[in-house]
Parts: C-alpha cells; sequence; structure tokens
C-alpha cells in the first residue's frame, strides 16, 4: 500500500509553520532511505476509508525514523453556543497530532500527543484538557499494543465479513464506520440480535464494544443488565432463564448507557488505532464540561454539570489547576469583559456578605495561597474575614480597563496576595456562558443597559430542551432572586430550592422553579418593587444612553457596578409549555429543572427598577424577544 507525497528533513521544516504543512508519503530517493512499517499504511487509509482523504496528514522526517500523523477532527457537531463558550472555533477541525517510529509504528516508543486549532492557538484552553485526556488514552492502549496484535484484529475482522459471516457492514447512524456528529461512537449489532433471536448471554460485549468502567442499568421489566471490563456477556440475574431482548430494549440500553451511564467507552481497534483515537476524541469531546480538567473524573458538584468545562472541588484537583498554568486566561477575561468580570466580583460580594451565606456561599473560594503553594487560602475552616478583606482588594477591578494587566496585577498583589488568586477563582469557576449584549441586541423594554446573555445549560441538557420543545413548544418567563443568590446559579444552575435550605420564599404553589410571565412580581423576588427604589426620570435614562452612544469605540467602557452596592438581578428564561407547567395565575411553577433554561440576564443599580408592566406572553413583547434571540442562540 504506498502513498505518493513528498519527502521532508528536520533541516528542511520549518517549526513554525507545521500546522499549515502537511506532507503525504514518500517518494524518490527519500524511499530507499525510510523503512514505513506497513500498519501505519493500513492504518492511514482506514481513516481515509471511514471519514475523508483529509481526515489525516503525514509528514515524515528524514534523518531520523519518526512521522508525525496529524487526525482532523471534525467539531461541526458543536453548537455554536457551546463553541462560543468553550472558545473553539466550530468550522475548523481540532488537529490531533502524534508522533511514531516510522519503522516500528506500535512496536516502537509511545507517541508524543500534541492538540491545537492552527488559527486558534492564543484562546484554546481547551487544548490542555483535551490534550491530557488522549495522552492517558494513548498511555493506556500502548500497554496492549503491538503491530502483530492490530494486524490480527483486522484480520478477524476481515473474517467477519466474508460470505458466511454473521455481521453485515452498513452505514446507519449507529454504525462505527462513518463519523457520528453529535454523539459517542455506537457499536455492530448483529442481525440476529436485530431479529430478536439472540438471548441475553449470548450478546458478546467485546465485540460490540469494549469498556473502561463498568455500567449497569435496569431493562423496562426491572431486570439489571451488566456491561462489567473485559465481561464477554451481558449478565442477568441468577436463577432465570435466559431472556429475549427486543430490538427496542437493544437500543434503549445502548443508549442509556452512552448518555446515562458516563462511561468512557474504548472504541473497537478492529480498524486500526488511529480510527480508534478518533472515535474517542469525538466521543469525549461533547462532554467535556461533565469531567474535571484536571483528573477527568465526573464531577461532584452539587448540581451536576454546567456548560463550561472546571476543576472540580477535590483539593489535589485544586492545586494541580493553578500549578498547570491554566489560569492565564484571567487576563484576557479582565481586558475584554471586564464588566462582567465586575458582575462576578459583586454577587461574590453580595453572598459573602448575606446573612444567609453559610448556606447560599457556593461553592466557597478554594485559591491556593502564593505564599505557600501547599494551602489552601480561606480554609480549612471557612474563614470568612479574611475572604472578606481579600475581597475588598478586589475592588479595584473598576479600574481595570485601564492600564496592562500586569500592572493591575502588581497593584492588586501590592494591596493583597489574596487579591489576585481570588479573582482568578471567581472567573475561573463561573461555569455558565455570560456577556455583554451589545445596544443593537438588547431588549429596549427592559430599561437597562446592563443586560447580557446568560447561558449555564450544559449541552446534554441544552439537547434535551431543544428535543421537548419540538414535542410541547416553549415560552419565556421571568426568574427574580436576590443578588447573592446569583453567586451560586451561575457555578450550579437554576435549582429547585422548594423545601430545601435554600428555599428563601415559600412555596405556596408546589416544589418547582418558580417564573412569571408579568416582570413587576418577578422584580418582586429580586428584591425591587418594595418601595426603596427610585425609578429613574426620562433625562436621566437619555443621558445613560447618550454616554453609551457617544463613547469612542476605542475606549472600553468602565464598568461601574461595583461604585453602586444596590444592584438587582432578573434573568429572562425559555420554559417548554407542556403539562408539567403548573400556572396560577401570573405565577407559574415547573418541577422540571431539564424544562428551564436561562437566556438572559438584566442588572439594576443605584435604584434603577424597570417597566414593571412587562407581559411575556403580549404579542409585541415576544417578538421582540425572538428578534434578539434568533441570532443569539439559535444561529447554529
Amino acid at each position: 500500500m504506498d502513498i505518493k507525497g513528498q519527502c521532508w528533513t528536520d533541516e528542511e521544516s520549518d517549526g513554525e509553520n507545521e500546522s499549515e504543512q502537511f506532507v503525504y508519503g514518500i517518494q524518490g530517493s527519500c524511499a530507499a532511505d525510510l523503512y514505513r512499517h506497513p500498519q501505519l499504511d493500513a492504518d492511514i487509509e482506514a481513516v481515509k476509508d471511514i471519514y475523508t482523504d483529509s481526515a489525516v496528514a503525514v509528514r515524515e522526517y528524514g534523518t531520523i525514523d519518526d512521522v508525525d500523523i496529524d487526525l482532523q477532527i471534525n467539531i461541526s457537531f458543536l453548537d455554536e453556543e457551546v463553541a462560543t463558550a468553550w472558545k473553539v472555533i466550530r468550522t475548523e477541525p481540532i488537529v490531533l497530532r502524534l508522533r511514531f517510529s516510522l519503522s516500528q509504528y506500535l512496536d516502537g516508543p509511545e507517541p508524543s500527543v500534541d492538540v491545537f486549532q492552527p488559527s486558534n492557538k492564543e484562546g484554546f484552553s481547551l487544548g490542555l484538557q483535551l490534550k491530557k485526556i488522549l495522552s492517558t488514552f494513548t498511555s493506556q492502549q500502548w500497554k496492549h499494543l503491538s503491530n502483530e496484535f492490530l494486524k490480527a484484529q483486522q484480520e478477524k475482522r476481515h473474517s467477519w465479513f466474508k460470505a458466511g459471516g454473521t455481521i453485515k457492514k452498513f452505514r446507519a447512524g449507529l454504525s462505527i464506520f462513518s463519523p457520528i456528529p453529535k454523539s459517542p461512537s455506537f457499536p455492530l449489532i448483529q442481525d440476529t440480535v436485530l431479529k430478536g433471536k439472540l438471548s441475553v448471554p449470548e450478546l458478546r460485549v467485546t465485540r460490540l464494544m469494549n469498556r473502561s468502567i463498568s455500567c449497569t442499568m435496569k431493562n423496562p421489566k426491572g431486570e439489571l443488565f451488566s456491561y462489567p471490563p473485559n465481561s464477554q456477556t451481558v449478565a442477568v440475574p441468577a436463577g432465570r432463564a435466559p431472556a429475549q431482548i427486543t430490538t427496542r430494549q437493544l437500543i434503549e440500553l445502548f443508549f442509556s448507557s452512552q448518555a446515562g451511564g458516563h462511561c468512557k467507552n474504548i472504541p473497537t481497534l478492529e480498524y486500526g488505532f488511529l480510527v480508534q483515537i478518533m472515535k474517542y476524541s469525538e466521543q469525549r469531546i461533547p462532554t467535556l464540561n461533565e469531567y474535571c480538567v484536571v483528573c477527568d473524573e465526573q464531577h461532584v458538584f452539587q448540581n451536576g454539570s454546567m456548560l463550561k468545562p472546571a476543576v472540580c472541588t477535590r483539593e489535589l484537583c485544586v492545586f494541580s489547576f493553578y500549578t498547570l498554568g491554566v489560569m492565564s486566561g484571567a487576563a484576557e477575561e479582565v481586558a475584554t469583559g471586564a464588566e462582567v468580570v465586575d458582575l462576578l466580583v459583586a454577587m461574590c460580594r453580595a453572598a459573602l456578605e448575606s446573612p444567609r451565606k453559610s448556606i447560599i456561599f457556593e461553592p466557597y473560594p478554594s485559591v491556593v495561597d502564593p505564599n505557600d503553594p501547599k494551602t489552601l487560602a480561606f480554609n480549612p475552616k471557612k474563614n470568612y474575614e479574611r475572604l472578606q478583606k481579600a475581597l475588598d482588594s478586589v475592588m479595584s477591578i473598576r479600574e481595570m480597563t485601564q492600564g496592562s494587566y500586569l500592572e493591575i496585577k502588581k497593584q492588586m498583589d501590592k494591596l493583597d496576595p489574596l487579591a489576585h488568586p481570588l479573582l482568578q477563582w471567581i472567573i475561573s469557576s463561573n461555569r455558565s456562558h455570560i456577556v455583554k449584549l451589545p445596544l443593537s441586541r438588547q431588549l429596549k423594554f427592559m430599561h437597562t443597559s446592563h443586560q447580557f446573555l446568560l447561558l449555564s445549560s450544559p449541552p446534554a441538557k441544552e439537547a434535551r430542551f431543544r428535543t421537548a420543545k419540538k414535542l410541547y413548544g416553549s415560552t419565556f418567563a421571568f426568574h427574580g432572586s436576590h443578588i447573592e443568590n446569583w453567586h451560586s446559579v451561575l457555578r450550579n444552575g437554576l435549582v429547585n430550592a422548594s423545601y430545601t435550605k435554600l428555599q428563601l420564599h415559600g412555596a405556596a404553589y408546589g416544589k418547582g422553579i418558580y417564573l412569571s410571565p408579568i416582570s413587576s412580581i418577578s422584580f418582586g423576588y429580586s428584591g425591587m418593587g418594595k418601595g426603596q427604589h427610585r425609578m429613574p426620570t426620562k433625562d436621566e435614562l437619555v443621558q445613560r444612553y447618550n454616554r453609551m452612544n457617544t463613547m469612542p469605540q476605542s475606549r472600553p467602557i468602565q464598568s461601574r457596578f461595583l461604585q453602586s452596592r444596590n444592584l438587582n438581578c432578573i434573568a429572562l428564561c425559555e420554559v417548554i409549555t407542556s403539562k408539567d407547567l403548573q400556572k396560577h395565575g401570573n405565577i407559574w411553577v415547573c418541577p422540571v429543572s431539564d424544562h428551564v433554561c436561562t437566556r438572559f440576564f438584566f442588572v439594576y443599580e443605584d435604584g434603577q427598577v424597570g417597566d414593571a408592566n412587562i407581559n411575556t406572553q403580549e404579542p409585541k413583547i415576544q417578538k421582540e424577544i425572538m428578534r434578539v434571540i434568533g441570532t443569539q442562540i439559535y444561529s447554529s
């Protein structure tokens, strides 16, 4: 199997341009000097057969026995808002670069791994998480890999596809023969299984999918099925006759193991190691937010995963997170989103100063002490007084739109050595995607210039939400909550707090997330509308908008939240209009948390209040919401 191309030497290659230059194969005199293992050619061809020719690029080095294999991972399956929150370019593939021994391939040294997006080198922080995941995966697989083993696996596959074989090759949505855009790689299913003729104990798990961890689930009759590691069969309870599994049960079984089991499936090796690692990458990328960026274990957050990838709360991971240099994104956040950072600080301060802080200040900051890198500041007991002192020093954030970030950090370090680490934690622990909306995309009837796009649902929840929306439809309603609660909401999501210690107001209409189509009701829950606020005059509103519009584009708007200690917040949510949504006049209760997604966030300061008579069910209001939301959320 010969792949035509060009030979490069180390001296001829330019390291700066490696991401743009891809060389396929060898030719001419180079072929006499280099021996390329035939298994490498077979694996490259398998990638091209299953994906496309452009999915793999090869660079051989003329003076050393090395070869770079660049695998192009298509990530267009990510929704636009997810890609934006994760700071990836969804129209550009993620490149997984593996360096092997050219002549030994799988029998040589373990390959090095690099992950990047060619035109997104600076902002591609997700690459650190992916590199760690794929390096670990490669290292684990390498212990069992060899050219002879892989050749045997492929010969076994070819024997299955002979005329007398039991498996037919097909290119359907559940097949591993084609890239799966929105879900992990799924196994092949034997014809006899699909026809319901195969008993459960005879279902060969290793032929379908090798599993890295055990997954257990129930079938529709309540019987337990297990997929233990290295097992040959699916187990059924002892003492029972072999059960017949229907096609529907089988499909449900596979889907539940993929979506609900949180299993890190090991794709089949029958199509070579390169295909295996591509399939594993496709499987892991959509769920990066569900796993800690350091230990790669499922999050132990109180309310599960959120939109943005994050470090878990395990102390060892917190220490590693700060020492791995992945906190460098704080400078970019402060430079480009100073008003958002300012808002995050204000929320943190409100939670800290609340009389309910022992309940609502969650998560509590996990900050490494720069003077003692082996200890956590503000811990082990919650030291609210020391935390307040550091947070007071972070107040200088309102000046962060001026001067370099380095200078700002120096000033903060002079005030308090824990101030800057605390600011980094406030930024990195935010697991929601919140960005300031430009004036052209703001909802003018909300009467505030502080409007934000707020997305917090993880990709899996958003997918479930959109499926439910197709079935039942959706509408928009407000959710008001005091600013002290939003520190937790941005990190844990909107939760059903009814009958829990988090509940502040009564649950007169039952358990669920409380919403209202009427702004005045939600304003009341946020702390507004009780007489202590003053509606700004028309002249004051005009002056505020004029200042925003006349300010030069080159001069960033200086944040002002921390100059006001009187802030109120309200969210505009999209809610599924199924029978589960309970409407008690203008107070709605949604007991299904998956049926509520935040979309917009509004902030009022200095006693400012909005229009108390907004009704999201009015056609003109709905039209304006859809005008704005159409390009902000449903652009994918």
